[in-house]
């Protein structure tokens, strides 16, 4: 088999809109790494739902508010963003640029964002955070059934300086994606945080998504947030809640932040839109713990829609890793600009001049079901 290849392109990018870049990505990739980043579960019905849903809501455009270049700036905990576009956690960077996740870090870091550490990435996290040149990072934790693995890979984190664990709830196993069965794709490149803990042929590289969730931990509990917090020190933010229920056990546990997400439709196909569940959960959650929201993101329409339904940070991958494919650190900083001037733009017209009074702007909800 030919060694795999991927992008070394290093340049800015004229974006249109973020939508224009999946075919272009598609043409340069090989078909397998392809379907396997863009894909989603069986029939992909959730993961267009996903972006369909952000119709379901309009924004009320309020007028002669003396306003002009709202002000994107916002605060999670003691961190100061330029933006509340962040990076949601995604493995194998690698696939799509020969740098992989130091130049997304790179990128997130010159943007003022969060970067968000996967546990299958195809980089060290001692080599992403320094990539990062001080930006926050989050580190996201694939539960594993050797607790052993649990706590070398989050002592990597803490020692990285991680400002918190993301805790995926709803990946104890990896969904059907039937654009990797028909490829046959497996990963051809080492995930080498995998690789670094095992002297064994651990390294994810040669094994399909499923062969690598199989030694996830199924058995997920709540207690596991109080054991990752524990250990680590660092605020534990539950991902994968869909209902308003769960995100309240979650803290109640001990959560410190709510990630409302399908996992991009990746997992569970059949579910609902995150957007359409995400009202709800913040009603419950109330403010008690922030809320980030990915699922579907791809204008900033939607970032705005987002933001005004409860969320306070925002978060995506795919635009990200097209970015990087077609122009490296320069590629992903292209996406997040124009992602941040098409939030900029949605803001100045409805009338908002910061990202409080997006979160206070009253949307108009229609009935689909």
């Amino acid at each position: 088999m030919a060694e795999y290849q991927a992008s070394t392109d290093e340049k800015e990018l004229k974006i249109n809109d973020l939508a224009s870049l999946e075919p272009l990505v598609k043409s340069r990739m090989e078909p397998g790494a392809f379907g396997y980043i863009q894909g989603g579960a069986e029939t992909e019905w959730t993961m267009r739902e996903n972006t369909a849903a952000f119709d379901h809501a309009q924004i009320v455009p309020r007028v002669l508010r003396n306003l002009e270049n709202p002000d994107l700036h916002t605060k999670l905990w003691d961190m100061e963003l330029n933006t509340p576009m962040i990076d949601a956690p995604a493995a194998a960077h690698g696939l799509l640029h020969v740098n992989g996740e130091s130049e997304t870090a790179e990128a997130m870091a010159d943007e003022g964002s969060i970067m968000s550490i996967s546990t299958y990435a195809n980089e060290r996290v001692a080599d992403i955070a320094k990539a990062g040149h001080g930006g926050p990072q989050f580190f996201q934790l694939y539960m594993s059934n050797d607790n052993g693995f649990n706590h070398w890979i989050l002592d990597q984190a803490v020692a990285s300086g991680a400002k918190a664990i993301i805790l995926t709830a709803d990946a104890s196993l990896g969904g059907y994606r039937e654009a990797d069965v028909k490829t046959g794709f497996s990963f051809p490149l080492p995930m080498v945080n995998l690789a670094d803990y095992s002297a064994s042929d651990n390294s994810g590289e040669g094994l399909n998504i499923m062969e690598i969730y199989a030694k996830a931990k199924r058995t997920l509990s709540l207690a596991d947030i109080d054991a990752i917090a524990s250990y680590t020190k660092l605020p534990v933010i539950v991902k994968g809640i869909q209902s308003p229920d769960d995100a309240m056990l979650a803290i109640g546990a001990g959560a410190k932040g709510i990630w409302v997400s399908n996992h991009g439709g990746r997992q569970l196909d059949g579910g609902p839109a995150s957007f359409d569940v995400l009202p709800a959960i913040a009603k419950a959650v109330n403010h008690e713990v922030p809320i980030i929201f990915d699922s579907g993101i791809r204008r900033g329409e939607h970032a705005f829609k987002a933001l005004a339904s409860g969320a306070d940070l925002v978060a995506f991958a795919r635009p990200l890793f097209y970015g990087l494919n077609l122009g490296g650190v320069a590629g992903v900083r292209s996406v997040m600009q124009h992602f941040n001037r098409e939030l900029q733009i949605t803001m100045q017209l409805a009338g908002t001049k910061t990202i409080d009074e997006v979160k206070h702007n009253q949307l108009m909800w229609r009935q689909v079901y």
